[in-house]
């Protein structure tokens, strides 16, 4: 860990200063979370977690002598591409890392299905933000970290995290050979690690749109606390009028959603929230025609995806001008600025 981010965690049960033990992170109040391989497990083992693979980095983290540097059990794929990676990694095909051609679906959107073991490139899109120096960003949700590389090459000085050990171990091996300085720590939005106003911006895509709505508000609060006062934070979330979305909601009968199930918003209801907890909020359209669409990965889509991908960079540039187009976005970024005190996590 470098120096930092050792500095400004903190446990993520009483906010009180961690120092290391051996391989281990303890505080004051004796609670202690595992270092491995270099990589803290910063989760609550006593709340259900956001996602299954929470609960499976936590049952790694206690296996002190891993055969599977990769930990696979940690990643959240099926049986058949488990079996496919497990061949990968024991006959490379090419440069990129095993875990990210088999996670790209699961990260990057449906969309991506076939890119699936496939990947030829590293797929790191294009971040809405301003060129850094040096500020420091957190990527809520990294998985193997494809954000987190974008920014870090607009120059933000980065941490990743993710409830996924696996993904985690992934994105430090992707930033190291893409010659990147980056940190990743395993950990749950709800119980952000890190001390009041020690972010610059909180950035966060395809993550909280899993979250029940409580879950949510929790991990909302979280980000309030640990931005600095005008602190950024920036969270893509999806729409309840988008087409693609509607359509999702129909073949589900409009059910209430459960478990990983995507949960849609309103726009009123996304601004009234990020305000009460973080401060001043506006809306701005990520994509129309699904989630997780980036005109920087066109080039590796099939012939319609193209289309949609044009189409939807058109109506996004429309809704700059005609606000009212961004109800029927699929995905929109929700920004926000610490302008409130920290708001009381939620309990």
């Amino acid at each position: 860990m470098n120096t930092q981010l050792k500095d400004n965690l903190v446990c993520p049960r009483d906010k009180s200063r961690l120092v290391e033990l051996g391989n281990q992170l303890c505080c004051e109040f004796n609670h202690s979370y595992p270092v491995i391989d270099g990589i803290p497990v910063l989760l609550v083992n006593e709340v259900p977690q956001t996602l299954w693979v929470g609960s499976a980095s936590l049952d790694q983290s206690r296996i002190t002598s891993c055969v599977d540097p990769y930990r696979i059990a940690t990643l959240g794929i099926s049986d058949e591409e488990e079996a496919e990676l497990n061949q990968r990694i024991l006959i490379p095909m090419d440069s990129i890392d095993p875990v990210v051609s088999f996670l790209v679906a699961a990260t990057n959107g449906l969309a991506y299905r076939h890119l699936v073991g496939k990947l030829r490139g590293y797929p790191i899109p294009d971040l809405r933000l301003p060129e850094g120096n040096g500020e420091v960003l957190l990527d809520i949700g990294c998985s193997w970290g494809r954000w987190s590389l974008a920014a870090a090459q607009k120059g933000y000085s980065v941490i990743g995290l993710d409830p996924s050990l696996g993904a985690v171990l992934a994105a430090r091996r992707v930033a190291y050979s893409l010659g990147l300085s980056t940190s990743f720590i395993v950990a749950d939005a709800r119980f952000l690690p890190f001390r009041a106003g020690f972010a610059d911006i909180a950035f966060s895509y395809s993550v909280l749109q899993h979250f029940s709505r409580s879950d949510a508000e929790r991990a909302i609060a979280e980000i309030g606390r640990t931005l600095r006062p005008r602190g950024r934070a920036l969270v893509q979330m999806p729409t309840v009028l988008g087409v693609r979305c509607l359509y999702h909601q129909a073949r589900r009968g409009f059910r209430q959603p459960r478990a990983f199930d995507v949960r849609y918003w309103t726009i009123p209801a996304l601004r009234r929230l990020f305000t009460q907890r973080i401060g001043d909020t506006s809306i701005k359209v990520d994509c129309y025609f699904g989630i997780g669409l980036q005109l920087s990965d066109r080039h590796v889509m099939p012939f319609t995806r193209r289309l949609a991908i044009n189409s939807s960079e058109l109506l996004r540039r429309a809704a700059q001008k005609i606000p009212y187009l961004s109800y029927l976005a699929d995905s929109v970024y929700v920004e926000s600025i610490r302008t409130t005190a920290p708001a009381a996590t939620c309990s």
